[in-house]
């Protein structure tokens, strides 16, 4: 707006200008005032005041030649001004030099008009006789030069800043207020000189005062190298203080950053402690401290109830496996983000390890609060994730324990819902919400488990022998081996409550190992005590697990070889899951076993995962067939269709046929 209230000012006065004024003299004080005057200019000392002498001639301008040649020449000093400075290497945009053209332009038409206005033209200012009146128009010229410079300068300032127009003002515009005065008398004094006296008086005095000027200029530049050399001294006196002073200033900074990085790394790992390094979710750590917490305040307020939600993903080690541990990152990051986006402000998602989670419900109301978040939990991780281009499929399994008086310790109630979950992987359910009966089973198995590791070496484990009969001549062929453990409280133990325990734990490798020498050197004794028992086969399970180590042939060796059984009369019998599991290696292992001269059986055929296209592949002898369908077969069931297709099956592959539960005639 300044900048083009400029232009329309600046156009106004060349269109009214008065072409009749134009003279050498006009030309002389156009050319000092736009080129030189800026040149000209003197610092009063001890203070921040310049005087120069652009402001005296361009109020002289205005008496002498009035407003309209006053505007230009005004407007052309500070263009001129202006591009001096950048050409000095100062940086000053187009729009400051446009505002600066702008405010000379203005400030110079607003003070000619309000001259013109309330003292006349120029030409009966000057005549006027009266000394007071021309002083007074001095002095009004000058205020308002000064009042209208200094207000748009501060306005125009305190809108580009965060200071007030009036902090401006009388911090940078006060002091000027002199040189408009000064500026303002002197342009009086010499307007009247020239109105009154000749050319030549007036030429002379103009030299009279250049004289002075330059030489109370050079005066003033004594005066300041003078200055410059005493604090040149004074510097060099407390250069070596300002030494040891940037030194100790350097020495403090050195610290606080040493102290900031310390507090830095606290944090890091403070937070690296409390929180899981993948997903930046809370830990264990900072669960259980939580859980302390809430079970504190659980106290003092029985309202406040809490449910714990313990997860585990389902197929996770698969998709570990298949598609590779970037890929198994990934599902754990987006399980993540989806399990942070159901819960609540108050509530806490963390992730323990692997594809373990656990989830802090706050202030529900009863169970089924729980129960209904973990349906919804339950949904939402079934939904498919997308992860480099591949949409893979989990699904979770999910154990809650609420929040109870009688759980005195964080680690209890976590517990609970651990067991609570894997008792849902157990039944292959998705939720199961936990009971004391589950602690007191886990409780119980975990002591199983720990008597089952001392059985062997208490030689609390012994064999039972099934006969096995021939059904054309009803005589006795052979035994199948049964593994009991004779526990020294509990009494006999049935395998259907260790063997799944020996089988999580890894102890089913040792136990059948112990089972086939025993069993070995058994049959060993029968066999010499009459010359007919020798043809009577052992049979003896073998676990799926054994398959998983490379040395199960050279352990069934040595131990043949130790016990002196003939190969011949040792059956060992698996069953078809265990095949199947890894089908390629299980053959090659069935082979070398055949190779040592022992008998392979199928035991429960038709119960697991049946495939005749390997069925042919492997060096079997013998098929069992599964009590469930021989125990059924006169009831009118299909079941006898299926035992007549087993039977068949044998026959055509050249197998015996073994029947398990024949208990009639």
């Amino acid at each position: 707006m300044v900048s083009l209230a400029g232009l329309a000012v600046f156009g106004y006065s060349v269109y009214n200008f008065p072409l009749w004024e134009l003279n050498y003299g006009f030309y002389l004080v156009a050319v000092v005032t736009i080129f030189f005057s800026s040149h000209l200019q003197i610092q009063l000392p001890r203070t921040k005041i310049h005087l120069s002498i652009s402001e005296v001639l361009i109020f002289f301008t205005l008496l002498f030649y009035g407003g309209a040649a006053a505007v230009l020449v005004a407007a052309l000093e500070s263009l001129y001004t202006s591009l001096q400075l950048r050409f000095k290497g100062t940086n000053i945009k187009n729009s400051t030099i446009s505002l600066n053209v702008g405010i000379g332009a203005v400030s110079t038409f607003l003070t000619a008009l309000i001259l013109n206005t309330f003292f006349g033209s120029s030409e009966a200012i000057i005549a006027d006789p009266s000394i007071t009146n021309y002083v007074g128009v001095l002095m009004v010229m000058a205020l308002t030069q000064f009042a209208l410079s200094s207000i748009g300068v501060s306005a125009i300032t305190a809108l580009k800043t965060d200071k007030t127009f009036w902090q401006i003002w009388s911090g940078y515009c006060v002091n000027a207020l002199i040189i408009y005065i000064v500026a303002g008398i002197l342009a009086g004094l010499a307007v009247k000189a020239n109105s009154q006296l000749n050319s030549v008086l007036l030429l002379m005095a103009v030299s009279i005062a250049g004289v002075i000027f330059f030489t109370y200029r050079r005066y003033i530049n004594d005066i300041k190298e003078t200055a410059a050399k005493a604090e040149q001294a004074e510097r060099a006196r407390t250069e070596q203080a300002e030494k040891h002073i940037d030194e100790l200033k350097h020495h403090i900074d050195e610290q606080d950053r040493i102290s900031k990085a310390l507090r830095e790394s606290k944090e890091r790992f403070r937070h690296a402690a409390f929180h899981d390094g993948l997903t930046d979710l809370p830990n264990r750590n900072l669960f259980i401290e939580t859980i302390k917490f809430l079970l504190e305040k659980s106290k003092s307020d029985k309202k406040e109830n809490f449910a714990i939600l313990f997860l585990d993903l389902n197929r996770f080690k698969t998709i570990n496996e298949s598609l590779g541990h970037s890929i198994g990152d990934k599902l754990i990051l987006h399980v993540a983000k989806r399990l942070s986006n159901l819960v609540r402000d108050e509530d806490m998602v963390a992730r323990f390890s692997g594809d373990e989670f656990a989830v802090i419900l706050n202030r529900i109301s009863d169970i089924e609060d729980a129960k209904a978040f973990a349906d919804l939990i339950s949904q939402r991780l079934s939904e498919p994730f997308t992860l480099s281009g591949r949409r893979v499929f989990t699904g979770v399994s999910i154990g809650i324990a609420m929040s109870d008086p009688s759980y005195q310790d964080a680690e209890d109630i976590l517990r609970d819902a651990d067991i609570a979950m894997y008792c849902a992987k157990d039944k292959q359910k998705d939720i199961i919400v936990f009971d004391k009966t589950m602690h007191a089973r886990a409780v119980t198995l975990l002591q199983l488990e720990t008597d089952l590791r001392y059985a062997i070496d208490r030689d609390e484990l012994c064999a039972y022998y099934q006969p096995i009969v021939s059904v054309d001549s009803l005589g006795l062929v052979g035994f199948e081996a049964l593994i009991r453990w004779n526990h020294p409280r509990r009494g006999l133990v049935p395998p259907v409550e260790f063997i799944p325990v020996s089988e999580q734990t890894g102890l089913i490798v040792p136990i059948t190992l112990w089972m086939l020498r025993h069993t070995c050197n058994q049959m060993v004794e029968w066999q010499k005590q009459s010359s007919s028992n020798d043809f009577l086969t052992l049979s003896v399970n073998l676990s799926g697990k054994h398959f998983a180590y490379s040395n199960l042939v050279d352990q069934v060796r040595e131990i043949i070889v130790e016990t002196g059984i003939n190969p011949a009369c040792l059956k060992l019998e698996i069953t078809e899951s265990a095949v199947m599991e890894n089908a390629e290696m299980v053959i090659s292992m069935l082979k070398e076993l055949k190779d040592i001269g022992v008998q392979l059986s199928i035991d429960d055929f038709g119960t697991g995962y049946s495939s005749l296209s390997y069925l042919h592949r492997f060096p079997i002898d013998t098929l069992k067939v599964d009590r469930s369908f021989v125990s059924t077969m006169e009831d009118g069931s299909e079941n006898g269709e299926i035992v007549r297709t087993i039977v068949a099956l044998a026959k055509a592959l050249g197998m015996n046929v073994v029947a398990e539960g024949i208990e009639t005639i």
